[in-house]
């Protein structure tokens, strides 16, 4: 009884200790928000740099909350564009995720297949996503189809190394007991390589998705009539600083909605898996 309660009091304090160091980042990411603003602010106010290159923050969410039912000059609302955008890295994110997961995990399994594959990944891995806007222009024109393509190469990369890296890693005594215990190569894969590969390709996922909304200004300049980036690109046509910058605050403040929607996403997933703070 005496042990099971000191247990629940370590329990305790470490759930406490775990709970401080979050309040802790959370007080400082707002202390660190509101410097920027505020320097931000007073560049503007006091006209230490100019309204051609740079509008207030005030302005900025004026601008959000004007655009949010004004089409100008872009032809959309805010919510229309937004609405575009993510559908595009849905789809681009979305197809990465069916083919790269899989493929990295095997790859990382399956020495044959890894020699096999690795010489073509080697050469495509380097090339940037902007390069592959000629010939997708060509093959696939410059529908949803070619920049949602953009946005798979940018995804496709990073959650391929990663489940792969991830699943290279599987602790080799844990394959050893499960040989012992008569599994199969496949049954070990699937028992003790994917989970073990998880929290790795996870990490892919978040990465991937991060660069995949970043990438989303060059995809929708395909000759694009919606999106974020066609907001941003239109503002810079029309001189519209605060349209720029609104769509980049935008852009930034869904990313990172997103990636937080990843990463609890991850907890649920593997909520087997100890984290040590």
């Amino acid at each position: 009884m005496e042990e099971r309660n000191k247990l629940e009091a370590a329990a305790g304090k470490l759930r406490f200790e775990r709970r401080r160091e979050r309040q802790k980042a959370l007080l400082l990411g707002i202390i660190s928000i509101f410097i920027f603003l505020t320097v931000w602010q007073m560049l503007c106010t006091l006209h230490i740099v100019g309204e051609n290159v740079l509008v207030s923050p005030i302005k900025v969410i004026q601008a959000i909350w004007i655009k949010a039912g004004d089409t100008r000059p872009d032809g959309n609302t805010l919510l229309q564009n937004i609405l575009s955008s993510f559908r595009l890295v849905l789809i681009g994110f979305g197809l990465a995720l069916v083919i790269g997961l899989p493929l990295g995990l095997l790859m990382g399994w399956y020495r044959p297949l890894d020699k096999f594959i690795r010489p073509i990944f080697e050469i495509i891995r380097p090339l940037p996503p902007i390069a592959w806007i000629p010939i997708v222009i060509v093959i696939l024109g410059i529908g949803t189809a070619a920049k949602s393509f953009i946005i798979f190469f940018t995804t496709f990369v990073p959650i391929v190394i990663n489940s792969y890296t991830g699943i290279r890693e599987t602790n080799q005594v844990y394959i050893n007991f499960a040989k012992t215990c008569g599994y199969s190569n496949w049954r070990i894969f699937r028992t003790v390589g994917i989970p073990s590969a998880m929290p790795l390709a996870f990490a892919g996922m978040v990465i991937a998705l991060g660069n995949g909304w970043g990438t989303l200004v060059a995809a929708e300049m395909l000759a694009s009539n919606s999106g974020l980036g066609y907001m941003i690109f239109m503002g810079r046509s029309y001189g519209r600083i605060d349209i720029i910058i609104a769509g980049m605050l935008v852009i930034g403040l869904i990313g990172l909605a997103l990636t937080a929607a990843l990463e609890l996403i991850e907890g649920y997933v593997l909520k087997w898996r100890i984290k040590e703070k």
